[in-house]
């Protein structure tokens, strides 16, 4: 098929290397124009962008598509595929390409809508999620569903591996899709069962030790990498990137013993990877090495 390849991050970047070994034709890329980045401020290229130069297809990066209708629908496309773009799509472009617009989106749809599913799910515990190829109309994460696929959601797995993991099913679904489409029926969301994928925001990132422990360890991993849930401990500011709920039972937020067991509120969580402001990230061994946080020492304290 004659394909519109509409992405921006990292995760839309394995999308666009499946449809090209599948044998599609990409009439063009759309992504985020360049931002300023790294220490010189520099205007850098989103993964997409940089991604398809390397593949020599022509890349556009409106700020906007209000005034795009007319050189979009000289694409002649048959459909376009949309995943985590970070534009909305007026009515006149979902409707120029002959199979309309396409987008993967790592939820279970109708859970998850919007923003931030990935982060969501693994934060509320759910035990599984996956991707859903939507058939895109103007409202938010509402169209009919094509093709869907579910995997569970691993006891310890953090966002940055869950997104890894939906990003190459979602490259698989969407080829599937495209060529089974003529036998594919749409399926509308259910009414109920909707939540929405609220973006997120850094003030969340704060660690409530008087919380669960299952809450704490969802907050840890469903945080990690970016922003990082984050508690004060002896006069540093320390990111946690990975945990597990532990046995035990304290002082919320003081350290239980030497393997970096932490009390909550209920329970107990054991922190596995960590990062202090201005280092890299460790795995705990070689973090207490630096900074040893023995039994008695209290979280949330600076």
């Amino acid at each position: 098929m004659r394909v519109v390849f509409m992405g921006t991050p990292d995760f839309s970047v394995p999308v666009l290397d499946a449809l090209v070994d599948a044998g599609h034709e990409i009439a063009a890329v759309y992504c985020q124009p360049p931002r300023p980045a790294g220490r010189g401020k520099k205007d850098r290229p989103t993964p997409v962008h940089a991604r398809a130069t390397e593949l020599g297809f022509e890349v556009r990066t409106p700020v906007s598509l209000k005034n795009e209708q007319a050189s979009f629908s000289a694409l002649n496309a048959d459909v376009a595929v949309v995943v985590a773009y970070g534009l909305i799509l007026p009515q006149s472009i979902l409707d120029a390409p002959r199979l309309g617009c396409l987008n993967i989106h790592a939820s279970l749809l109708p859970r998850w809508r919007g923003a931030a599913p990935i982060h969501r799910a693994i934060m509320a515990g759910d035990a599984q999620t996956g991707v859903c190829i939507m058939q895109m109309e103007a409202g938010l994460d509402t169209g009919p569903v094509l093709l869907r696929d579910v995997t569970d959601i691993g006891a310890t797995e953090t966002t940055g591996a869950l997104h890894d993991r939906l990003s190459e099913m979602g490259a698989n679904l969407i080829v599937e899709a495209l060529t089974r489409h003529e036998s594919l029926t749409p399926e509308p969301q259910p009414a109920d069962g909707v939540t929405y994928a609220e973006k997120i925001d850094k003030a969340e990132a704060l660690v409530d030790w008087t919380a669960s422990a299952d809450a704490v360890d969802h907050k840890i991993r469903g945080l990690s990498p970016f922003p990082g849930a984050w508690s004060e401990v002896a006069g540093h500011r320390v990111k946690f990137l990975a945990s597990q709920v532990a046995g035990g039972q304290g002082v919320p937020g003081q350290v239980l013993d030497d393997t970096l067991k932490v009390a909550c509120g209920t329970g107990a969580v054991e922190v596995l990877r960590l990062q202090r402001a201005g280092k890299g990230p460790q795995d705990k061994a070689d973090f207490l090495r630096g900074l040893p946080l023995p039994p008695g020492t209290q979280f949330g304290e600076g």
